[in-house]
């Protein structure tokens, strides 16, 4: 049965170093559930460690969690890899991690804050997480599909790391299943550059969650159903901008 799900798919934790250290699993949960989400996409910058906590404290809050991350190709392109299977999920991770070079340097960048579901720290992450991978966008969006993903192009309205400010075009053939939107377009426009478009918060602060949201019409919060809704497959769909 499809129903009406209010998602915001792109927020941080304490482990991305722009992230504040207040974004910890359980805060980020009650926030969630205060601001009327029905589910989150944990999208912290190359890395998915954090999503597992998250997902444990949402439950409790009857807040679903997408696994995700925001990728940073060699052009400096962020893209969002939405996945469903943990298995997929800690996969993407390990080609990003292979593929990513670099120390983290805490004072420079900030601290990149590994924790539990109950808001304690478990460790440090030292990769230099708000660097660029080197791979390009392709082989970004190409690493995503094959491992089942879904992969969106992220704030392609902002000039910084967004797809059209750092290419100033979306390559012909590059395979996006939909691009993301920092600032809502007008009512009843759902696309953008071409694509299917979200709009997300890309929180790094509490207060900052679920202030843009995408309402879908799907079977359940999950990524395989975002992706359907962005093809507009079995009567799924985007339906509106929050």
């Amino acid at each position: 049965m499809l129903k009406e799900l209010k998602m915001d798919l792109h927020v941080h934790t304490c482990l991305s170093p722009c992230g504040d250290l207040a974004m910890l699993p359980g805060q980020i949960a009650a926030r969630a559930r205060r601001r009327g989400l029905d589910a989150i996409g944990i999208a912290d910058h190359n890395s998915a460690e954090n999503v597992a906590a998250v997902r444990n404290a949402a439950g409790r809050e009857g807040v679903a969690v997408v696994g995700a991350m925001e990728v940073t190709s060699e052009e400096e392109v962020h893209v969002l890899a939405l996945f469903d299977d943990d298995a997929s999920l800690s996969g993407f991770q390990r080609v990003v991690y292979d593929n990513l070079p670099g120390v983290n340097d805490e004072r420079a960048f900030g601290e990149q804050v590994l924790v539990d579901e109950r808001d304690e720290v478990t460790g440090i992450n030292d990769r230099l997480l708000i660097g660029a991978t080197t791979l390009s966008v392709d082989e970004v969006v190409d690493a995503i599909h094959s491992l089942g993903g879904v992969a969106v192009a992220a704030h392609v309205d902002r000039e910084r790391f967004g797809i059209i400010g750092q290419l100033g075009f979306i390559p012909d053939g590059l395979a996006l299943d939909g691009v993301e939107l920092a600032t809502k377009p007008p009512p009843g426009v759902l696309r953008a550059y071409g694509f299917p478009a979200i709009v997300s918060s890309d929180a790094h602060f509490l207060e900052d969650i679920g202030r843009n949201a995408t309402v879908f019409r799907v079977e359940e919060a999950t990524a395989g159903e975002v992706g359907r809704a962005l093809r507009n497959e079995d009567g799924r769909s985007v339906i509106a901008y929050s």
